[in-house]
């Protein structure tokens, strides 16, 4: 089932016949990120020159209380968002968000954001993680969404002990890392 905020922009659960897509797009838009910051000297690369590895996305999708949605423009897939909530919890992490590099600029990740505080209005706690390099992303997260950064991740301030295998090892959260968080306040 769609959610409709504006336009044509939805969200719809990510289907297993679409998985394989939703997989390469998400590396390709991280991937486009990197390219965009360092171009070809871009060492910040995984398994086969990917930014962000197959496991890492896989593990995303798959992990307890994992919520895999598309987004999609017109009914067309043009992005993708992972979130993690626990049960009756009222914290929920954004694993993963990303719109396809030629959706750019379009207001739709804004949009899908919109879309998932609404889908889930008993969260009052969002969390996410960035890398450093990723302006981009920090612009729209800060900007954009609301988040604020409370914590940056390098050798002096190291992730706590376990969050790397939490969040798929350390091929996805690791050194050079924003932690954002956005509160949500109830109206009234």
């Amino acid at each position: 089932m769609a959610e409709k905020l504006t336009g044509t922009i939805t969200l719809g659960l990510l289907e297993p016949a679409d998985r394989e897509r939703f997989i390469r797009e998400n590396q390709e838009a991280f991937r486009y990120g990197a390219m965009e910051e360092f171009g070809l000297r871009d060492s910040h690369v995984e398994e086969d020159g990917k930014v962000i590895s197959r496991r890492a996305i896989e593990r995303s999708i798959d992990a307890p209380g994992a919520e895999a949605l598309r987004i999609l423009e017109g009914g067309k897939p043009v992005g993708g968002v992972v979130l993690k909530l626990g049960p009756g919890e009222r914290r929920g992490e954004l694993v993963l968000l990303f719109v396809t590099p030629n959706a750019h600029s379009r207001g739709i990740g804004q949009a899908a954001w919109k879309l998932v505080e609404r889908r889930h209005p008993e969260v009052r706690l969002w969390e996410t993680f960035t890398p450093y390099f990723e302006r981009r992303n920090i612009h729209f997260y800060v900007n954009k969404c609301g988040f604020r950064a409370v914590e940056f991740f390098c050798e002096k301030h190291p992730l706590p002990r376990g969050k790397l295998e939490e969040d798929g090892g350390d091929d996805f959260i690791g050194d050079g890392m924003f932690r954002f968080e956005k509160r949500i306040v109830s109206p009234g």
